[in-house]
Parts: structure tokens; C-alpha cells; sequence
């Protein structure tokens, strides 16, 4: 940030004396972008969370505006309300239609309040299952977008449902007939992240995280304090580059130097790259081998292997 403020007073300076400083600009940028590289390529787990929860990052709608064209939000649970912690709608990629479906955050206070932190109640998970078999029936593959840090625990989101919800997700996503794909664009958490996650092909951005729990929620668990956060990231391996070695994530989507924040052009870009080549991909196999396949994906995930350490129960 400090090579950044010499850049702009640099240009600040120059626009008021008409100096040329293009050199020097020059020299810094690429200081910078050195500084960049050096510093994203040596996060902690911890600080990887951080850094996928950035406020400037880009959010689903963003990517929609970037990478989709004709695109028309649907709205609804067809029961109890819209809940625009979840949007989705029919879009078109590269000129072929898709369902896309993602988390949406706000970007102030006004708008997070009406999107609730991007953190969905049953009503935004049923409004996703709407939309999914409003594609099966129109023979199209579903984009989902995952960044929450979880589903809605109130008293509200409880009452009406919400873990029936999300189970219903993960039943009904698994027995889908069309190509699912689903990329986590920032903090993928808990429930709320998996109930758009039961796909064939899970995307992640670099700098994204997935997890069951976050890692100030591990630490309250595990060691009653919320100090010890840094720890629980390392331990919960929730990292893209974690998450593909263990065979939860399948492809990373490198992001700009500096992560997706700088650039949004450009990840989106990356995104759209992936997306068609998987989607492309997915069309290509049958539905039935598609279903099989999708099925014994997440039936591998968390094998019990005979070097694992047994459970008071095992003996």
C-alpha cells in the first residue's frame, strides 16, 4: 500500500505540472507487482481467510455482469418469500443458456442488511431447487456460485427449516440429470456453502477457502477461545491448493497478482475460461454415466482407510 501511495502521488504530482513521470511510474509498478507476487504466494491458511472474505472482492453479481450475457433473475421460493441472499436466474454463456445460482453479500451496510450478509434462510435454498429443476425440465447445465460464510442459524430460518432445506439440496443436486458446476469465489462455509456445492466439478478461486466450520468457530469448539483462530485454519485444510490434494475441489482459477480484488476483468475472465471448458467437458458424457460419476465423486471424499487412526467405538 505504501509503493501504492507513491504511484498515485506520483501521478497526482505530475497532473499538476505537467511533469512526465512515466519512468519512475514504471519502476514502481513493477516494484509493486513483485510485492504482490511475493507476498500472495506466502499466505498463511489464516490469512488466506482473510483474504477471500475481502470486502472488494468480486461477488456473484459481479461475475454474472462480466462473464454471462442475457442474463433474467427469477425470484422466489414459490412458498414463503424471495430471499436475496441467493440469486439466480437463466443467463447465457458463450451463447449457449445456463442456470446460474450463487451467494450474493452487499456491498454496504443498506445492502447487506437486505441480502443478510449473504448468509441464506430455507426460503433461498428452496428458491435454488426451484431453479434447478426449472433446468432439468429445459435439458441445462447449473452454474453455482459459493461465497457465505454460512446458512442463517436464527430463530426464523430454524423454524421454517433450514437444515431440511439444505438436505433437500444435497439429495436433490445429487440425482440431478443436467452438468452442475459450481465455483467458490470467496468463503465457502458450512452448510450454507454445500447446499449450492453437490456438484460434478468444483471450481476454486485461489484465494478462495472451503471449510465445515470457520476457523474462529473451530477454535471456540476445539480450544474455547477464538485467539487461537490461525491454528484452527491450518488444521481444517481449507485452502484451494488443501482442498485439491484431498480431492474436494478439482481445478484452482489462479487469480491476478494481488488476488481478485485488483483486477476484476481479469478473474472473471479465468472464470469464464474454466466454466466453458468444464461445462464443454460435462456435455459431452452421458447422463446416466454423469450421475454415476457425480455419486461416486463424493462417496470417495473422507474414505476410511485401514492406516486411520480407529475410535474408541472401532475397539
Amino acid at each position: 500500500m505504501e509503493v501504492q501511495g507513491q504511484i498515485d502521488g506520483l501521478m497526482a504530482s505530475a497532473e499538476r505540472s505537467g511533469f512526465e513521470v512515466s519512468d519512475e511510474l514504471k519502476e514502481l509498478r513493477t516494484k509493486l507487482d513483485a510485492l504482490k507476487e511475493s507476498t500472495y504466494q506466502n499466505l498463511t491458511p489464516m490469512e488466506q481467510v482473510q483474504v477471500a472474505r475481502h470486502p472488494e472482492r468480486p461477488y456473484t453479481l459481479d461475475y454474472i455482469e462480466r462473464i454471462f450475457t442475457n442474463w433474467i433473475e427469477l425470484h422466489g421460493d414459490r412458498a414463503f418469500r424471495d430471499d436475496e441472499a441467493i440469486v439466480g436466474g437463466w443467463a447465457a454463456l458463450g451463447g449457449t443458456p445456463v442456470m446460474v445460482i450463487g451467494h450474493q453479500k452487499g456491498r454496504d451496510m443498506k445492502e447487506n442488511l437486505r441480502r443478510n450478509f449473504g448468509m441464506a434462510h430455507p426460503e433461498g435454498y428452496r428458491k435454488a431447487l426451484r431453479l434447478m429443476r426449472q433446468a432439468e425440465k429445459f435439458g441445462r447445465a447449473v452454474v453455482t456460485f459459493i461465497d457465505t460464510p454460512g446458512a442463517y442459524p436464527g430463530l426464523g430460518s430454524e423454524e421454517r427449516g433450514v437444515a431440511e432445506a439444505i438436505a433437500m439440496n444435497l439429495r436433490e443436486m445429487a440425482r440431478l440429470r443436467v452438468p452442475l458446476v459450481s465455483v467458490v469465489i470467496g468463503e465457502g462455509g458450512s452448510g450454507g456453502a454445500l447446499g449450492l456445492g453437490v456438484t460434478d466439478r468444483i471450481l476454486m478461486l485461489e484465494h478462495a477457502v472451503y471449510s465445515v466450520i470457520s476457523p474462529e468457530g473451530c477454535a471456540a469448539i476445539l480450544w474455547h477461545s477464538r485467539d487461537f483462530k490461525a491454528e484452527a485454519a491450518a488444521a481444517l485444510k481449507l485452502t484451494s491448493k488443501d482442498l485439491v490434494v484431498l480431492g474436494v475441489a478439482d481445478e484452482i482459477i489462479h487469480e491476478p497478482s494481488g488476488g481478485a480484488h485488483w483486477d476484476w476483468d481479469a478473474t472473471a475472465a479465468a472464470v469464464k475460461e474454466a466454466l466453458e471448458r468444464t461445462l464443454d467437458e460435462l456435455g459431452r458424457i452421458k447422463t446416466d454415466r454423469l450421475r454415476k460419476l457425480r455419486w461416486a465423486k463424493y462417496e470417495a471424499m473422507g474414505a476410511w482407510g485401514e492406516s486411520a487412526p480407529k475410535t474408541p467405538a472401532d475397539g
